[in-house]
């Protein structure tokens, strides 16, 4: 018995191993088959009280969930039409709506890559892709973690998606990611920075500011009631269901935006699905596919109703440049702080609030998506009792809740000199981006912290995490040290490569670096690095263009998050008995000075 009871401990700390460490993997695949190994790793998991791999947790579904076959007939069209001539894809399309081929495709990761870089270009480097005929589980893992994190990055919602969701190709989540993703791609111009002449839609700068906060669905919905009061049509479409069922709205916004197709025929149908067909009929010329049926449009499906307007859109928006000029003084954002804007709204959105972002400096103003994203970092932090929930018409409610979150800031030691909620309500860009960089830093510190049970509660610092990374890489026969997160050597992109590289030695292929000495270079190992990070599990939110000008707030939070999932690693494998490696350096007592340097984002509202 003993010797059993041996015989499965050492099973279980070896099959630990193999799911801890990918590389470690990787060297005993000459000793067990994939069959043999699962088996193990089920019997590691009840033996170790719950611990398993991301992508190979028990598969039990409690619930049926019922699938929209006219959606994944639409979303199959959608596919066909926009990948037939991807050089990996274009074997397996098009697919056959009426079978299971979508969810077989979509089991290896590569399709909802692809499909999350038709939506959003350039999101996922397709070099980091793995794109053989036949994927082992890792590879396969890797490609949906990619996508799971490339899609967070670009203002999807997955809180409920894991990997594993993935790899079973579940048909529920697997088209709630799909339409999610689709829809992105389908409302993208509807904003003004994309496309100006939305401006055209109100009457003065308080109705701009409005129209920056709305969800881009509240836009399609302004836009196309515009066109419908122009029209004469006397109705409100509110929604993309029961508004539009008997096809009458259609009908007279085709007639408006395309009067040279124009015709009373459509109107004059008494069934509402004879209607529906000529509507249809009539977006194809204007070279609108096909992608929902007249009994989907009777019967009112919200997503492809939403999603055939913004094909309207696309195609004839009818709005004119007569105030664009006007407009464009208005904006006066930098690119820079565009960037930051994106990476601070994707990053909020990645966290669950029930309020949903579109414009962080004007859906701040209220107070409490602050206080929403405040208590998802810190649950209890927050004094619900005293906030006000939206939505709020009285401005001293809104300084209340602002009030809130700045205490809160103050209480976690934000440097916050002469700020007050006043500031956030009258939407001061640099002071909102001030505090959230200081709750996205401290939320990455408490989470690293949080992991080191050998530090005695000793808090992170900058200096610990630019020593970690410096020793990491060094440890690994690498030469390359960055001096701090605003090192201009960071541009080039191998200090990154190589700190990855040095966490899992086989997720970066070398055949694919450059030395990174030109800007096409420096684009090429950034877009790689990215892709990387977030294909080996960091969730990341920052752009290519973001390392090649070396932000530094940027480039704290990508090693950062680099340390982070490699200390989940060693923390895990030293549950087990392992030895990690040390995080602290020599070095340690120059931690203030760098620390202070990286993080002086004090907040001062008379600069």
């Amino acid at each position: 018995m003993r010797l059993r009871l041996s015989w499965e401990s050492q099973t279980v700390t070896w099959v630990k191993k193999l799911i801890l460490r990918p590389s470690f993997g990787w060297q005993c695949l000459g000793l067990v088959n994939w069959q043999l190994y699962l088996d193990l790793q089920g019997r590691a998991v009840e033996k170790s009280g719950g611990l398993r791999s991301s992508f190979l947790k028990a598969t039990t579904t409690t619930f049926h969930h019922a699938i929209n076959e006219s959606e994944k007939a639409s979303y199959v069209a959608h596919i066909n039409n926009y990948l037939a001539e991807d050089k990996f894809l274009k074997d397996f399309l098009p697919i056959d709506p009426a079978t299971d081929a979508l969810f077989d495709l979509a089991k290896d990761g590569v399709l909802l890559c692809k499909l999350i870089n038709v939506a959003v270009p350039g999101t996922i480097d397709e070099r980091a892709i793995n794109t053989k005929k036949v994927l082992n589980p890792w590879e396969r893992n890797e490609n949906h973690t990619l996508c799971l994190n490339s899609a967070k990055a670009i203002g999807c919602t997955v809180v409920n998606i894991g990997t594993q969701d993935l790899v079973e190709a579940r048909p529920h989540l697997v088209l709630g990611l799909i339409s999610q993703i689709i829809k992105i791609q389908l409302l993208a111009d509807l904003n003004l920075k994309k496309t100006p002449q939305l401006v055209e839609l109100v009457d003065d700068s308080q109705e701009v500011e409005e129209l920056l906060s709305l969800a881009p669905e509240k836009v399609l919905l302004k836009w196309m009631n515009f066109h419908l009061k122009k029209a004469g049509y006397q109705k409100q479409v509110t929604n993309f269901s029961t508004d539009l069922k008997d096809g009458e709205a259609y009908a007279h916004l085709l007639n408006a935006l395309a009067p040279e197709h124009s015709t009373h025929s459509t109107l004059d149908a008494k069934d509402p699905t004879e209607r529906a067909n000529k509507v249809l009929e009539m977006a194809e010329k204007l070279d609108c596919k096909r992608y929902l049926t007249p009994k989907d449009i009777v019967e009112g499906s919200p997503n492809l109703n939403l999603a055939f307007v913004a094909q309207i859109f696309h195609h004839r928006n009818g709005l004119t440049d007569s105030k664009t000029t006007t407009f464009a003084e208005m904006m006066t954002d930098d690119a820079e702080t565009s960037r930051e804007e994106r990476c601070f709204r994707f990053w909020m959105n990645s966290l669950g609030a029930t309020t949903y972002v579109n414009n962080v400096f004007e859906d701040v103003r209220n107070g409490y998506v602050m206080l929403e994203i405040v208590d998802k970092i810190f649950p209890g932090t927050v004094n619900w009792k005293q906030a006000n929930k939206p939505p709020i018409k009285m401005p001293f409610k809104q300084v209340e809740n602002c009030n809130q979150v700045i205490q809160i800031g103050r209480n976690l030691n934000f440097s916050l000199v002469n700020v007050a909620g006043n500031d956030i309500v009258a939407g001061n860009k640099k002071l909102i981006i001030a505090f959230l960089w200081q709750l996205m830093r401290f939320s990455i510190l408490q989470l690293l912290k949080n992991l080191r049970t050998h530090s005695q509660g000793k808090e992170i610092t900058d200096a610990d995490i630019l020593n970690w990374a410096n020793n990491k890489v060094k440890k690994a026969g690498r030469t390359s040290q960055m001096e701090s997160f605003k090192d201009k050597s960071l541009s080039s992109g191998i200090f990154f490569l190589e700190l990855l590289s040095a966490v899992e030695p086989r997720v970066v292929n070398w055949g694919l670096v450059t030395k990174g000495e030109t800007d096409e270079d420096k684009k090429l190992n950034a877009t790689y690095i990215i892709s990387v990070a977030r294909k080996l599990g960091c969730s990341i939110f920052l752009l290519p263009e973001d390392v090649i000008e070396v932000n530094q707030k940027m480039m704290l939070t990508l090693t950062a998050s680099i340390m982070y999932w490699s200390l989940q690693q060693q923390e895990a494998a030293s549950d087990n008995g392992e030895i990690s490696d040390e995080i602290f350096v020599e070095g340690r007592e120059n931690e203030t000075g760098l620390s202070g340097e990286t993080s002086d984002v004090a907040v001062d509202s008379e600069s």
